[in-house]
């Protein structure tokens, strides 16, 4: 269970995960031994599963995003022995795709890709993704804004 200190130091590092202990220290008034300590403490148990950082895709060249709604062909996934969880990870290592996620509903799968333009998307979506052996079908969903 977290306390209300260990929020503020989440939302903190949320906003800003290069933040040191001491800056964080001084947004939050707790010492910065406090900081440090919390902070090890939710990394310890799970609750900070890692630290990341947020790109300008553009300054990238990889500025074209769309989400790809994956239904999966269980019937090949049977004849090779695989599940829906090792699609989606043999999906995830694909450098194009930026996430997987195993939903329910219609849709077994929702991939967001990251590349150049539409005619990379194409090539990627055409000639690497619809050959992956278990994907059935997909539906491709542009992404006109991000926030």
């Amino acid at each position: 269970m977290i306390d209300e200190k260990d929020q503020k130091i989440i939302e903190i590092l949320k906003e800003h995960g290069d933040f040191t202990t001491r800056q964080i220290a001084k947004k939050t008034l707790l010492p910065v031994t406090t900081i440090h300590n919390r902070i090890r403490k939710l990394k310890q148990e799970g609750i900070i599963k890692r630290f990341t950082i947020d790109l300008d895709y553009k300054k990238l060249g990889k500025d074209f995003s769309a989400i790809i709604l994956v239904s999966a062909d269980y019937k090949v996934l049977r004849e090779l022995k695989k599940d829906q969880h090792q699609l989606a990870k043999e999906i995830s290592f694909l450098p194009e795709v930026e996430k997987v996620d195993i939903v329910t509903g219609g849709t077994d799968m929702v991939v967001r890709v990251r590349v150049k333009d539409v005619e990379g998307y194409d090539k990627f979506l055409l000639k690497k993704f619809q050959n992956i052996p278990g994907v059935d079908r997909t539906q491709s969903l542009i992404v006109i804004h991000e926030r």
